[in-house]
């Protein structure tokens, strides 16, 4: 069964074919360290996590590379804001804090990590020698105040986001004094301000453009041309639109497939500090384990915009906690994993929704039949592996431990005001007890 996904290039279903299988390579963009990451950051990561997962587990060998953006204007008016002698380092110490939470809060996320997560920073020299190229190749210029990437001069602009050169120019800006030749034309290389971070190169001190990271470092890890580059759908213009010109404008063939998720809103506007409606990825996890976040996120098609709202989120708990509540059950009375007509056809249905552009919200619809028929416990831990569930399957803690196994010898024991007691003690500790044949099974409280 072929897989096939919705590639943004080509606005086309297509079969997936890998260009040296059984490797995958797939290159994601990733964060801007100057905040805290939110559930939106988190849908993305979700779902391009649940697509390596998929493609593993069809047999294929996925180099995932997904960049750090630790130097950027947002950054700079954080550390500003902070305050500081040196805006220099101060913006490096915010790059830095901000770098290890994100890394936290995705490992919280039970996110595989990525072969390599190169910061711009350290790619730079590659990135200078890249804008030169493109100057000799006549592709770029240098202006008043940095490089500019000629965009009228690549007769294919505008391809991935299918969009002429007349209608970029109604959302193009210019800000006076810059030194572009056309309204459409970005910059590569910015020339430093006074005391903001920059580095020496050809065109005097300065730092790079947003663009020139993604295209520099996904061609010198991945190659000239490559499998998957991934991101949401926000970034299709103009940062991916860029990344592809850029490449197009050194000669370099670039991503094959191009994958966007959609994006999240919550209560149906889109995200912002000042509607008080932000949702940091901690916000979420202390609420709910990760495994019912990633139950929201993929009830979803990733191509689809999705909204959130707390009730959502614990709808979707609910939903996992079925799940656990009933491989829980089958494990205690020892149910063994069943062959029959119907966990095969599921599996068979589970494997075509994949396979068909990522369709997880028709897979969650197979396990969810598995998760209440005789036997099917063993079938939706493995199918649910495929999409990243009970890869962190939360235990009791040794406290709840000793507590359980005590009531399990008070009820051995027909010890009933013991068994009651304790089941009060677990429930102030956070647990749902269930009794089956003679076993205390807990899991945590939704």
């Amino acid at each position: 069964m072929p897989i096939r996904f919705t590639n943004t290039l080509t606005g086309r279903k297509e079969e997936f074919r890998p260009l040296k299988p059984p490797q995958v390579t797939m290159y994601v963009c990733g964060v801007t360290v100057y905040d805290d990451c939110h559930i939106g950051h988190a849908r993305g990561a979700v779902v391009f996590d649940t697509l390596r997962r998929f493609l593993e587990a069809s047999g294929l060998k996925v180099r995932h590379i997904r960049n750090i953006t630790d130097v950027d204007d947002k950054i700079i008016d954080r550390a500003r804001k902070e305050g500081g002698p040196d805006l220099k380092a101060a913006a490096r110490a915010v790059a830095e804090r901000y770098t290890g939470r994100f890394q936290a809060d995705f490992a919280r996320l039970g996110l595989l990590p990525p072969e390599s997560e190169p910061k711009a920073t350290e790619f730079i020299p590659k990135m200078i020698a890249f804008i030169q190229e493109l100057i000799t190749r006549g592709m770029a210029y240098e202006g008043g105040d940095g490089v500019y990437f000629s965009v009228r001069k690549l007769g294919e602009y505008g391809k991935l986001s299918r969009q002429k050169t007349d209608q970029m120019m109604e959302n193009a800006h210019v800000d006076a004094g810059q030194g572009k030749k056309d309204p459409l034309d970005f910059a590569l290389w910015k020339k430093a301000k006074p005391e903001e971070p920059s580095w020496p190169s050809p065109w005097g001190e300065g730092r790079p453009g947003w663009h020139i990271e993604c295209t520099t470092m996904s061609t010198d890890l991945l190659g000239e041309t490559f499998d998957i580059h991934g991101g949401g759908q926000d970034l299709v213009f103009p940062h991916h639109e860029n990344e592809l010109a850029q490449a197009l404008g050194a000669g370099k063939p670039f991503a094959q497939v191009w994958l966007h998720n959609g994006l999240l809103t919550v209560n149906n506007q889109k995200m912002s500090k000042s509607l008080g409606n932000f949702v940091t990825i901690e916000d979420a996890l202390k609420k709910h384990p990760a495994d019912a976040l990633r139950m929201f996120f993929l009830s979803a098609h990733y191509r689809s915009p999705l909204d959130f709202t707390w009730e959502r989120l614990d709808e979707a708990a609910r939903a996992y906690e079925r799940w656990t509540g009933f491989i829980a059950h089958e494990t205690a009375r020892g149910t063994g994993a069943s062959a029959d007509s119907y966990i095969g056809e599921t599996e068979k249905n589970f494997t075509a929704a994949i396979n068909d552009d990522l369709n997880t919200p028709e897979a969650l619809a197979c396990l969810h039949g598995l998760a209440g028929h005789p036997g099917g416990s063993g079938q939706l831990q493995e199918l649910g592996k495929v999409l990243g569930f009970f890869q962190s399957a939360e235990k009791a803690d040794p406290a709840a431990e000793k507590l359980i196994a005590e009531r399990d010898e008070a009820r051995r024991k027909k010890d009933f005001a013991a068994s009651d007691r304790i089941r009060k003690q677990l429930g102030e500790m956070g647990y749902v007890v269930e009794d089956t044949t003679g076993k205390t099974v807990v899991r945590r409280k939704i």
